[in-house]
């Protein structure tokens, strides 16, 4: 699979509220530091971003690495929990979750409802369609489009391509499945983890990533609202990576030459 570019830039985005409004309090660090224990919604199905060791049968993957992290600058111990692009949200808000860890796409709309931390992966949003079938955006006119629900990949397409038909699956290894058996034309995310994908596909060489993208994706982790304090560690802990190399190190290893995956690192830091 050939190299792609990047350049992931971790910055305050004026648009974006990173800090609520509510008074800076210790009182949701404290908790989680009296119960020991920081609890992470990390998808489970989604390579390399996180995903079940068939081996070890444990969860792993760039988000997780991320999730241990802030889980050790809290002197805690990590409980991974999965979760699904639509349910995520909710499960955070709810205090289901204190940290939520899985390839979320930093908007204004969810910026509503959760805070976000610096951005630590920026992508682009493209396809993977069967080889030689689609050239060109305008091919994909009126066609079945498979992602999932409750991503911004699903709102993306539909305003990209009106006329298409976005059909939403609960993940994405459903959606390349319907892919597979010829009952979409192309299915959408971004672009690492369609690269993800591809690289556990059997028969891979029969599919494709055209040039063509549609949005660009910056992914951020999720606090609540209600948890401020946390959310200052967080992203204390990704500059603190950054600085120490400890960032670069996660994303080589996922993403990396040597990995099934090969994505290119650019950081810009200017918090």
């Amino acid at each position: 699979m050939k190299n792609f570019s990047r350049r992931i830039v971790i910055s305050l985005i004026s648009a974006i509220p990173l800090l609520s409004i509510i008074s800076v309090s210790k009182a949701d660090v404290a908790e989680i530091k009296k119960k020991n224990v920081l609890v992470v919604g990390v998808k489970d199905s989604l390579y390399p971003f996180g995903f079940i060791n068939e081996k070890s049968r444990t969860l792993e993957g760039y988000d997780i690495d991320f999730a241990k992290n802030i889980a050790d600058k809290l002197g805690v111990k990590l409980e991974l929990k999965p979760v699904t692009s639509a349910n995520r949200i909710p499960l955070l808000s709810e205090g289901n979750v204190d940290l939520l860890a899985c390839t979320m796409t930093i908007t204004p709309e969810r910026a509503q409802q959760i805070n976000f931390s610096y951005p630590y992966f920026v992508s682009k949003q493209k396809f993977i369609v069967k080889k030689g079938t689609i050239k060109s955006l305008k091919d994909l006119e009126n066609k079945k489009i498979g992602t999932t629900k409750g991503s911004t990949s699903e709102i993306n397409v539909a305003k990209a391509i009106p006329t298409a038909k976005v059909l939403s699956f609960d993940d994405y290894p459903q959606a390349f499945l319907a892919l597979q058996q010829g009952k979409v034309a192309a299915i959408t995310t971004d672009e690492s983890i369609l690269a993800g994908i591809l690289s556990k596909a059997t028969k891979k060489e029969d599919y494709e990533l055209p040039t063509f993208d549609i949005s660009k994706e910056p992914y951020g982790l999720g606090v609540n609202k209600q948890n401020p304090e946390l959310l200052k560690i967080v992203n204390q802990t990704i500059l603190e990576m950054e600085k120490n190399g400890k960032a670069a190190e996660t994303f080589n290893k996922w993403f990396g030459p040597k990995s099934s995956v090969p994505l290119s690192r650019d950081f810009k830091i200017s918090p």
